[in-house]
């Protein structure tokens, strides 16, 4: 006789549809072995009140999160308030800054400006006494050059009479 092992067992009920059926009718007949297949499903299977657990586990675990949610939102929105406000603070500094820095430009360049135009002055004035002494010195001339022609013709001008009178009495006399 050939020996039947588990598997060959397992096989046969494979090929054979009926036979199968009939095993289970069996089995689901017998009380006890009933008994042991509905426990084993009944423990795969979720109760009404495993249901209800679940829910209500769900339920608080959206509402947690709810809550977390709205803490976190909270969170940002403080956040984003401190960095504005914080950004306002920088940027007023950096205009009165700014403020203070072009206040010292301007007034550097006006004083910058005002030393310019005081060398300015003190060259046009250094220039109008050299002027006033060009035209001193001028005025010098102009009388000298003028003395001097007056000395010359004082000198020159008998010397000149002479050499006429004798041009003239040459040219009558002979």
């Amino acid at each position: 006789m050939s020996e039947l092992s588990a598997e060959r067992i397992v096989e046969l009920f494979e090929k054979d549809v009926g036979s199968r059926k009939r095993l289970a009718e069996l089995l689901v007949t017998e009380p006890d072995v009933r008994l042991a297949i509905i426990n084993a499903l009944i423990r795969d299977v979720a109760t009404k009140e495993d249901i209800e657990k679940l829910r209500a586990a769900t339920k608080e675990d959206i509402k947690n999160l709810g809550e977390e949610t709205k803490k976190d939102i909270e969170n940002l929105r403080k956040a984003t308030k401190e960095d504005i406000e914080n950004l306002r603070k920088a940027t007023k500094e950096d205009i009165e800054n700014l403020r203070k820095a072009t206040k010292e430009d301007i007034e550097n360049l006006r004083k910058t400006t005002k030393e310019d135009i005081g060398r300015l002055e003190a060259r046009i004035n250094s220039l109008d006494v050299r002027i006033d002494g060009l035209e001193a010195r001028i005025s010098r001339l102009e009388g000298q050059m003028s003395l001097f022609v007056k000395l010359f013709i004082a000198f020159n001008l008998p010397i000149l009479l002479g050499i006429i009178g004798m041009l003239l009495k040459l040219a009558f006399t002979g």
